[in-house]
């Protein structure tokens, strides 16, 4: 906050130039981990700003590897455990995985790995629907700080952000521009 109780601007840590590299850089090492995937490699983001990531993702591995990936994408707010989910049976609000799962290596790519609570309830998600051989995760921010044993196989920049600090991810396609920030308040 500021002297007079404003909250202050977020600061830039990321503009598109370097959020571009990122995915392609993602991208690159995806390609090289998964080379004898066989046709069988598929991208699931997860809903909003991480099914995004996966569609520039697979572009960017259709232009650098000619290698077709299929993309999906997955909602995962009713299997939250934080509150912040619809309560209820568990069950998928929304997904376009329009193919099956069972022994396809998938990639699940979000925008920030913070606590580790959405891929905890993604992951949850995807083995309600099949059994890949694998599932590796992509993210464009890691912050650190994670309440649960995970780590992200893909990262584009690891940002140490303050406590009661939020990482801002925004893309073009829902913000009008590209660009990470740190700032506000968790509230």
């Amino acid at each position: 906050m500021t002297r007079d109780g404003n909250l202050a601007k977020p600061a830039a840590a990321l503009d598109a130039a370097a959020i571009e590299r990122c995915v392609k850089r993602i991208a690159r090492e995806i390609a090289e981990r998964n080379r004898d995937a066989n046709g069988k490699l598929a991208l699931i983001g997860i809903v909003r700003r991480g099914a995004s990531l996966a569609e520039r993702i697979a572009a960017a591995l259709h232009a650098d590897a000619s290698a077709a990936v299929e993309v999906g994408t997955l909602d995962i707010s009713s299997y939250r455990d934080d509150g912040r989910g619809a309560p209820g049976d568990p069950r998928l609000l929304g997904r376009d995985i329009p193919f099956a799962i069972d022994g396809r290596r998938v990639i699940l790519v979000d925008d920030v790995l913070y606590t580790g609570r959405t891929v905890r309830a993604a992951l949850t998600a995807l083995t309600d629907l099949g059994r890949p051989d694998s599932i590796q995760l992509a993210v464009l921010i890691d912050r650190g700080r994670h309440e649960l044993p995970l780590r992200a196989d893909y990262v584009g920049k690891n940002i140490d952000a303050p406590a009661g600090q939020r990482v801002y991810v925004r893309l073009k396609e829902f913000d009008g521009l590209d660009a990470v920030a740190i700032g506000g308040s968790k509230a």
